[in-house]
């Protein structure tokens, strides 16, 4: 995603992947929250219409009381639904999408092929050095090591990331207290236990039919080790002891270990370094949190360094890399802990889920903390008083435009209902100015920025300014009612001085 991000912007990238193919092990299942925005504002995501059905407050009121048990719901059985530590949470913004992690690897791969992206696969990074003018690279690949220079180099190698290790960044967090196993299993006996989603007196069972899928978590730490195989009896063996019986596993078609180990790098840029996504930070799988962070770290900085790379903005810019995503994904740790803690077993944590089930019928608290947990809540500091507002910092919606006078380039052809959404015209990855006050002042004060920022005029019948300048994320930089002097001063900021003064 990162790769594909700057190379949008017409500078050339390489990706090293040690993997010679794309992994098959399970992974993540869906996209969810901000997730889903990112990919459809970059065109990756069709069909996204908005959220199905949601749960009545009587069905909500059942579940809370215990007419079916919040323990034993299964978080697929009301559209709209998810869960928050097994429990029943309501998803009032957009629903999830079932999309396996492969499938989402493989269109990204293709995007990228499309952009000219070099992917070298089966290559690895032993080392590098930086230097004023870039970084080289040690890599050893299929035909032999080999030295490669670069300006930039960003490390989206996972959790045991070789980039942070070899550039010093500190990774403190705490240690796992759990163990899981993932995986796709037959077993002799379809009806050895309900399926659902159970918390047991020793840990979690997750059981779906069709194909057979488990998830199992127990409170007994971290594995011995990450590396090794799982055999077939480990797995076998965790499942007997959850579900209280002696089910047989008869085969293993896929399977993964993991852990709930929260850490993040002290800093996620040093000098010409970057870390995205779990090399900058690891998290436990609930929720989903992985996938969607990174690709949000991926966003936030992709035309950050693409400015950069090509000279328009100094490189002081990438700064906020760290300053924006480091936050986010501080609190996306917190949740996870929390979302643990949740689940531990035990009398107290019983009562403190019965406690919290109640709080989750108030439909304002379930919103706060679906935002939460799918970084919907996002805001980040702009970095100039005089640039702040009510929007300021704010994910922009995805608003319907319709053309307006002004509308010169015709950016705006609109499709049935003559409408385009604001996700369409963000495709290019290029930042937006929209007026959607007709005012030809501040076209004029955005005109020396024509070379890398794009002006469209619009009406829109939700419009919650006259005018915002929307960074290529989506987030909102600049908007009215803010002085039209602040404007340029916006312009400048983000997206560099201008190629020529008016």
């Amino acid at each position: 995603m990162l790769a594909c991000e700057v190379a949008l912007h017409g500078v050339p990238v390489v990706v090293l992947e040690r993997l010679p193919e794309i992994e098959t092990h399970p992974k993540a299942e869906g996209i969810t929250g901000r997730a889903i925005d990112i990919l459809d504002r970059r065109g990756l995501m069709a069909g996204v219409d908005g959220p199905p059905s949601q749960p009545t407050a009587e069905q909500r009121t059942r579940i809370a009381m215990g007419e079916r048990r919040p323990d034993s719901l299964q978080p697929k059985a009301f559209p709209g639904a998810r869960h928050f530590a097994t429990m029943f949470v309501l998803r009032p913004e957009s629903p999830d999408l079932l999309v396996p992690q492969q499938l989402l690897e493989r269109d990204l791969a293709r995007r990228a092929a499309d952009l000219g992206v070099e992917v070298r696969r089966g290559h690895t990074l032993t080392g590098f050095t930086q230097n004023g003018d870039g970084v080289r690279l040690d890599v050893d690949g299929p035909d032999g090591q080999y030295r490669l220079q670069a300006d930039w180099l960003a490390g989206c190698d996972g959790g045991r990331s070789t980039v942070r290790k070899l550039a010093g960044i500190a990774f403190p967090g705490t240690d796992g207290i759990t163990t899981g196993y993932r995986a796709f299993a037959e077993i002799d006996d379809p009806d050895f236990h309900l399926p659902g989603w159970f918390r047991k007196d020793n840990g979690l069972l997750v059981y779906e039919e069709g194909p057979p899928r488990f998830i199992t978590l127990e409170f007994i730490g971290p594995p011995a080790s990450r590396d090794a195989p799982i055999t077939l009896t480990e797995f076998q063996e965790a499942l007997r002891r959850l579900s209280g019986t002696d089910v047989t596993v008869t085969k293993v078609h896929k399977i993964n270990r993991f852990t709930d180990n929260e850490r993040q790098a002290e800093t996620y840029r040093q000098g010409r370094v970057l870390l995205v996504g779990d090399a900058a930070h690891v998290q436990s799988q609930w929720s989903g949190p992985g996938l969607r962070l990174g690709l949000g770290d991926a966003l936030n900085l992709g035309w950050k360094l693409a400015a950069v790379a090509r000279g328009q903005c100094h490189e002081d810019l990438l700064d906020t890399y760290t300053s924006e995503r480091h936050p986010v994904g501080a609190q996306t740790l917190e949740v996870q802990r929390a979302s643990i803690a949740l689940m531990r077993p035990g009398p107290h944590v019983d009562a403190l889920r019965r406690l919290f089930t109640h709080l989750l019928l108030d439909v304002d608290t379930n919103r706060r903390l679906t935002a939460v947990v799918d970084d919907l809540h996002i805001r980040y500091d702009m970095d100039d008083p005089s640039l702040t507002g009510p929007l300021v910092g704010l994910y922009c919606p995805d608003l319907r435009l319709k053309a307006a006078n002004g509308d010169a380039k015709g950016a705006l052809n609109g499709g049935a209902d003559g409408t385009v959404r604001l996700a369409e015209l963000q495709r290019t990855g290029r930042p937006l100015l929209l007026d959607l006050g007709a005012d030809p002042r501040l076209r004029a004060l955005a005109e020396p920025w024509s070379d890398r920022v794009d002006v469209v005029t619009a009406e829109c019948a939700e419009a919650p300014a006259d005018a915002l300048l929307i960074r290529p994320d989506g987030f909102v930089a600049w908007s009215t009612p803010a002085d039209e002097a602040s404007l340029p001063r916006a312009l400048t900021r983000w997206f560099g001085h201008p190629a020529r003064v008016t």
